[in-house]
């Protein structure tokens, strides 16, 4: 009689749990960047997953010296976000996403409803900022509400890091004036 061997499942490589602790420590603001963007909880909860599945296969020419994980991350959120974008222009976000679409129970529903709540501040904020061109809302967005440096916004956003701080630096101006004139100019 042969006795079973326990099988222990090989411990992680290096570059997985490099990613894995990207995941932990960026997964809410990735989470937040499209609450923002978003009332449906399925639709946030898909986004995020393909962020991720993105960045996971992409991992291997992740550059730290190049930028931190967060914008690193937030680029490709923004990309996913774009394509998605694309798609419910076009109507294929139907058939999209009613293939390989996991339901979400209603805890996690609960949960996303509860994050999407939390972002409502933020995403009221970027409704205010309509007016302004996109890459002036997606500066203050990254800058004063995700919390990321002027240098890794425009990591983010594939411009000069002094093209990002004149940027801001006007948009607040702008916001400074909305709110002195009671939202209306």
């Amino acid at each position: 009689m042969t006795v079973p061997v326990p099988v222990h499942p090989p411990p992680l490589a290096p570059a997985a749990r490099a990613f894995e602790a990207i995941y932990q420590a960026e997964f809410d603001v990735v989470m937040a960047y499209f609450a923002r963007r978003t009332a449906e909880p399925q639709t946030a909860a898909d986004l995020t997953a393909d962020t991720f599945v993105a960045a996971i296969t992409s991992f291997g020419s992740f550059d730290s010296s190049r930028g931190t994980a967060r914008a690193w991350l937030l680029g490709i959120a923004r990309r996913v976000f774009a394509q998605h974008c694309e798609a419910v222009t076009r109507g294929r976000d139907v058939v999209v996403r009613m293939t390989g679409r996991r339901a979400l129970s209603g805890d996690e529903i609960d949960d996303l409803v509860g994050r999407i709540d939390a972002e409502r501040a933020g995403r009221d904020l970027v409704a205010a900022l309509s007016t302004l061109p996109a890459l002036d809302r997606e500066v203050v967005e990254l800058v004063d509400l995700v919390g990321m440096t002027p240098k890794e916004a425009a990591a983010v956003l594939g411009v000069s890091s002094g093209a990002v701080r004149i940027r801001l630096f006007r948009v607040r101006g702008k916001i400074r004036d909305l709110a002195a004139h009671g939202g209306q100019r």
